[in-house]
């Protein structure tokens, strides 16, 4: 059971963005080691907590600048172990997660805590780069379709470029990558091929492509 107290430590910013970051971390970390079913199959349900644990260490270090201790006392770990997941090395991590097909049941059950620190400190650099988990993206994708939705904009180039890129994986990497699922749009007088060519690579989220199209577009003018 995971216990985090977070009256026990000064937390002198908005808890809600605390949270939303280390839980944005946390997904990512799932993300970087295959999804909730891959754990499933690995029986190693269990690293949840150490991964929960982990990524508020993290973030509480990386964005707030707390000490140690300070982190120990929120998160209920010993200072030992804040010290293990804040001096993780992420290319450790990293070997982990691609010997662990390979692993046998007992080295998938095992997680020490400085791994988990590890894949937090790796997840934390991609979410800062906007590159959030598959489960995160979706479902911010969903939910500005449905914001535009609910305000009447069935029409606009936004609704249609969210509604035709569902699915999409990011970040995009080239052109051909959004070329063939923006074929059939035709944005302000220009075919979704062209406006995929005219955009700079990588695109690392659906904000970003929306950005990007209409800086595109503005230009194009």
């Amino acid at each position: 059971m995971i216990t985090i107290d977070p009256d026990k430590i000064p937390v002198t910013t908005d808890d809600e963005a605390l949270d939303r970051m280390a839980e944005r971390v946390f997904y990512k970390s799932i993300d970087l080691l295959g999804g909730l079913r891959q754990l499933i199959e690995y029986r190693a349900l269990t690293w949840l907590s150490s991964l929960a644990r982990a990524s508020f260490a993290i973030v509480l270090k990386e964005e707030y600048m707390k000490s140690e201790e300070e982190i120990a006392r929120f998160t209920g770990l010993t200072s030992a172990a804040v010290k293990a997941i804040l001096r993780a090395d992420s290319e450790a991590a990293i070997k982990k997660i691609q010997q662990m097909e390979s692993a046998d049941e007992n080295e998938k059950k095992s997680f020490r805590v400085h791994t988990a620190g590890g894949i937090a400190k790796l997840a934390y650099s991609f979410v800062k780069e906007g590159e959030d988990a598959a489960t995160v993206t979706a479902y911010g994708h969903e939910m500005a379709q449905q914001v535009m939705l609910a305000a009447g904009c069935t029409q606009p180039w936004p609704y249609q470029v969210l509604k035709h890129t569902h699915g999409l994986h990011y970040p995009i990497t080239s052109s051909k990558d959004l070329e063939k699922t923006l074929a059939p749009l035709r944005l302000e007088e220009i075919d979704g091929k062209d406006i995929a060519r005219m955009l700079s690579y990588p695109i690392k989220s659906p904000a970003q492509l929306l950005h990007k199209i209409k800086k595109a577009l503005s230009e194009a003018k």
